[in-house]
């Protein structure tokens, strides 16, 4: 059963091409630091802008850097369920642990259209974490289709991003926690979800602080609620900067501001506002990430 800390790795570019080394690196670098789950190609990894051929290496990069050390969990969802199933078929034939399956966009389709796309990608034979994000989507899985999946012995989970605390309620009420996990989809909203029984977060600050989400989760998991909600308060001002514009642009900047190589972004992803920049250094001093000013 996943749980914890997984990373939604960023995808680093550089002179317009992704940077494979950088990739590897920075799994590395996750791993050394304690996470055990790492999620490529997802929206923290601006996957919308990868070729398909991009998408494949990034998810055999990260399998190979992992080398068994932690648990990968690709991002293989499309609008279409052919090229779903064969992202799917990809990331299982290459290694991957787990499939991270995001919510068809763009056609809109109904309850009954999303619970047969999730269930033939299901069949591929890969563990499906459902990414249930509206806000990307335009789409929903309403928690009586995630009840329904979750009957599939190869659906084990959902990336709950609604930002909705009922909607987690009525998942968790709906669906067996021993087979089915709830991870959070907001660095945010873990605590809440994990206080109603969710097991961790797939997390954007871990690529910056991998050691700081832990530090939250294992205290929840350990059952010291009062440990976390001190950890929660402490980042929660991280959590927000970290979303001042369009994610991955301020985690991007974030970690070249604390010295970590993030690579570049690339188009329609763009360099952030002068004013948000500074927001975002000025929470990052705050919070002892930056060296403190010599002014």
């Amino acid at each position: 059963m996943l749980q914890g800390v997984m990373t939604a790795m960023i995808t680093p570019f550089r002179g317009g091409d992704v940077d494979y080394e950088r990739l590897a690196a920075n799994v590395r670098f996750q791993i050394d630091k304690g996470i055990g789950g790492l999620v490529p190609v997802g929206t923290t990894g601006e996957s919308p802008t990868l070729s398909h051929e991009e998408h494949r290496k990034v998810i055999e990069c990260v399998v190979d850097a992992a080398a068994g050390r932690a648990k990968v969990i690709a991002g293989t969802g499309s609008n279409a369920t052919d090229e779903a199933l064969a992202m799917t078929e990809h990331a299982r034939s290459v290694g991957a642990d787990a499939a991270l399956v995001v919510n068809p966009y763009y056609n809109k389709p109904t309850q009954e259209g999303m619970f047969l796309h999730f269930m033939k990608i299901a069949d591929v034979g890969l563990p499906v974490v459902l990414y249930n994000i509206p806000g990307r989507t335009s789409v929903a899985l309403a928690p009586a289709t995630i009840a329904r999946l979750a009957a599939h012995p190869n659906v084990i989970g959902v990336k709950e991003a609604t930002g909705s605390m009922d909607t987690a309620s009525e998942i968790m009420s709906l669906c067996d926690p021993q087979k089915f996990t709830i991870l959070s989809g907001d660095d945010s909203l873990t605590l809440p979800l994990m206080a109603i029984g969710g097991r961790g977060v797939i997390s954007v600050l871990s690529n910056l602080m991998p050691q700081h989400a832990r530090a939250l989760t294992d205290a929840a998991l350990a059952g010291d609620f009062h440990r976390a909600a001190q950890i929660h308060c402490e980042l929660f001002p991280l959590f927000k900067a970290i979303f001042i514009e369009t994610n991955p642009i301020p985690i991007k900047t974030a970690m070249a501001m604390a010295g970590m190589d993030s690579g570049e972004l690339r188009l329609p992803m763009c360099a952030m506002a002068d004013e948000n920049r500074t927001a975002l250094e000025k929470v990052m001093r705050e919070h002892g990430v930056l060296e403190p000013s010599l002014s």
